[in-house]
């Protein structure tokens, strides 16, 4: 898979206090991007934990501390990273309705 805004992961990690999620970040990207996936099927396969929110699909991240949402394009095979949060965070954009919208 090609993943788009990769910027974002370093981002998140580079900020105060949440060091602890470069490595699950990386792992994810490493993991993603050996990835072929054709559907939602494969996505839960490779991640038990993933959820699909409208178009959104919802990544656990470093045990569950933090989110990472992205878009898949399937036929693209593409990953476009939407937010890289704690679980707050993207709580707070769901019960908004901005999540489906990112």
């Amino acid at each position: 898979m090609r993943i788009i805004a990769c910027n974002t992961l370093r981002e998140h990690w580079q900020q105060p206090g949440r060091d602890d999620s470069e490595k699950p970040l990386r792992d994810w990207f490493n993991i993603v991007k050996a990835s072929d996936w054709a559907g939602t099927a494969a996505v839960k396969a490779q991640f038990r934990s993933v959820s699909f929110v409208g178009e959104c699909v919802v990544f656990n991240i470093a045990g569950n501390k933090y989110r990472l949402v992205a878009y898949v394009s399937y036929q693209w095979r593409t990953v476009y990273i939407r937010f890289v949060g704690t679980h707050a965070e993207s709580d707070a954009l769901n019960r908004s309705g901005k999540l489906e919208s990112i």
